[in-house]
């Protein structure tokens, strides 16, 4: 109670309350003004009271201050106060209250001015639907419309509904829109992926802040364009702009996507040396770029020394286990998120039932599903359900993985018998394979990747006359096979090659580099797998044709740049194929070097022969 007494002498609770406040604390603050008297004499403790609770970033106390507002307040409440609660609700849980709130404004005859509307606006932009509109009727009959904060808010409720062009159409009212209303307008087109609009005005502002400059760069990495996003952040740091922990969850998803682990850790050394406060924001993306560029215990030193976690710093940590092949690390580290009352997620089981796929965990893959809808109550996505199928279906239980399509209570997606299909493939069933194309193909006429994959099961079976009607049904449908990728990080430097690329400046060494490294191998007892090669051509040309994998290139560019002894790392946008699994082992040994491939399904960590996967993959 040594806190209360400074309550008046002082005449501010708002000094009392901060962040740190408990429920507990604030009902000994409020019993203490209510037998005080202060709250009866003084309308402005009752105001400050409550307006301090509800911007003290405590869900509770919010909570508290709102029902406070509403059950017999003893004086009636200021527009401050209000739009303190107001504030406060529209980045909360539940922002859909600010409305009610704003009518009970409204009801007590005050007048909401353009405070109010910027968060109202706010909210309206998590809520959407029809009260958009409303809120923007509202704004225009009590005279806000030409308020550049409240512009802002409209311009930014709009591009977050996905109506842009109503954001086109308020931006183009304001005859000089000041520095905060251009960003919002930057961001909006960034967010919505026009971000050649978006940068081609962020080029024209005369003046540009942090926000600025971090909207761009998060508009880059949304569409993809992580390099792009990764320049502009260099170009940042060039002009001296200060950076915030918002402009490092961005970089460091470039850095993920990519896969250029020396970009990302340099990041996390400048996160360090700025003493930017890693947040929990900011630490999941930390571990999620490290399990993404394949460093699992990088990505595990950063999840331990974390001060806060939430369920979405454990699902990074859990997919990161799972994907670099680490499956029963990932389920006790589930384990221990249970015993400390985390409350999983869908996209918590989804990074468990992965993990059981590259690990052939069957059993426990079952339990997973089965724990999810028992004990959670959470109804499978369309994932799931393709987990378990790949779970199934890798193992070589087709049949049952068929039975478990027919009984999913949703209509397979493509998801599914994708799944299927690829089991087809390890397997060799050509008849079911054709079948889950026909289901595929049926969805998605245009899905490339299953054509090729029932190519590849006719090649396997020497059936030509398979693989050319499909490649006949693909010309007639304008079906296109997506190139194979791949991306390579030297000194800093992100590396490109798609199959037989000749356009690289070091291309005669790299060509050279590839002949040694095949005469090497052959002599360390490497044979071709030319099985996946889909044309009846002679085997000398099927050998020249998988020569050129796009990450062979890369790998090859790797042993001549990098140093001996240092990791290779590849990032790859298509599934590996055998060939190139097998001539990797190779490499890693023959070469003594450690190897990591990630291509679209996982990781892949080559060592002295051996993968991590042991070619279950």
């Amino acid at each position: 109670m040594a806190l209360l007494k400074n309550l008046i002498p002082y005449h501010s609770p708002l000094s009392l309350i901060d962040t740190t406040t408990s429920l507990r604390q604030a009902l000994q603050i409020h019993a203490h003004l209510l037998t005080s008297g202060a709250f009866t004499h003084d309308p402005s403790i009752f105001n400050s009271f409550l307006s301090s609770l509800a911007l003290s970033s405590s869900p509770p106390l919010l909570s508290y201050s709102h029902s406070l507002l509403f059950t017999s307040p003893p004086h009636p409440p200021s527009l401050y106060t209000v739009n303190s609660l107001i504030r406060a609700h529209s980045t909360g849980p539940s922002p859909h209250l600010c409305f009610s709130l704003y009518h009970h404004l409204l009801s007590l005859s005050l007048s909401p001015d353009n405070f109010t509307f910027t968060f109202v606006l706010r909210s309206a932009a998590a809520c959407g639907g029809l009260l958009a509109l409303a809120i923007h009727g509202a704004v225009t009959r009590h005279g806000f419309g030409l308020d550049h904060h409240v512009q802002s808010s409209l311009i930014h409720m709009y591009s977050s509904l996905g109506l842009v062009s109503h954001a086109h159409l308020i931006f183009r009212e304001i005859i000089n829109p000041d520095l905060v209303t251009v960003t919002s307008m930057l961001a909006a087109l960034a967010e919505s992926g026009e971000v050649d609009s978006a940068r081609e005005m962020f080029d024209r502002m005369p003046e540009r802040d942090t926000v600025s400059w971090n909207a761009m760069i998060a508009g880059y990495v949304r569409v993809g364009r992580y390099k792009d996003g990764l320049d502009l952040f260099g170009e940042m740091l060039k002009q001296g702009t200060k950076v915030n922990e918002s402009t490092m969850v961005p970089v460091l998803a470039a850095c993920a996507h990519l896969g250029v682990m020396d970009q990302g850790k340099w990041v996390h050394a400048f996160i360090q040396r700025n003493r930017l406060r890693l947040n929990v924001t900011l630490g999941t993306s930390l571990v999620d770029m490290y399990s993404k560029c394949g460093s699992v215990e990088r990505a595990m030193e950063v999840f331990w020394s974390m001060e806060e976690r939430n369920v979405f710093t454990w699902n990074s940590a859990i997919s990161g286990l799972a994907m670099n092949g680490a499956a029963e690390e990932s389920l006790r580290l589930f384990e221990l998120m249970e015993s400390q009352r985390v409350t999983p997620n869908g996209v918590t089981f989804v990074g468990l039932l992965r993990g059981c796929c590259v690990a052939g965990l069957v059993q426990e893959g079952r339990e997973i599903f089965s724990l999810m809808s028992d004990r959670y109550k959470i109804e499978p996505w369309h994932e799931h359900y393709g987990c378990m199928i790949d779970l199934l279906g890798r193992a070589g239980m087709l049949d049952e993985a068929v039975l478990f399509i027919r009984n999913m209570p949703i209509e397979p997606h493509v998801s599914a018998w994708r799944a299927l299909l690829n089991s087809c493939k390890m397997y060799n069933n050509v008849e079911l394979g054709e079948y889950a194309v026909d289901k595929i193909t049926n969805v998605d006429a245009n899905n490339d990747g299953a054509h090729v994959l029932l190519s590849n099961i006719y090649a396997d079976n020497r059936n030509w006359k398979g693989v050319s009607s499909v490649r006949e049904r693909m010309k007639e449908k304008g079906v296109r096979k997506e190139p194979g990728c791949s991306v390579i990080e030297v000194h800093g430097e992100v590396h490109q090659f798609f199959v037989r690329d000749k356009l690289h400046p070091r291309y005669e060494e790299i060509k050279s580099m590839l002949g040694e490294v095949n005469r090497r191998l052959r002599l360390a007892g490497y044979q071709a797998n030319t099985k996946e090669v889909l044309f009846d051509i002679e085997e000398e040309e099927k050998e020249d044709a998988i020569s050129w994998h796009s990450e062979k290139l890369a790998i090859a560019l790797g042993l001549i740049v990098l140093e001996e002894g240092v990791e290779l790392r590849i990032v790859k946008n298509l599934r590996v194929c055998r060939d190139c699994h097998d001539w990797t082992k190779f490499v890693s040994k023959v070469f003594d070097r450690k190897i990591v491939v990630r291509d679209r399904n996982r990781f892949h960590h080559f060592k002295d022969g051996l993968c991590s996967c042991k070619d279950y993959w």
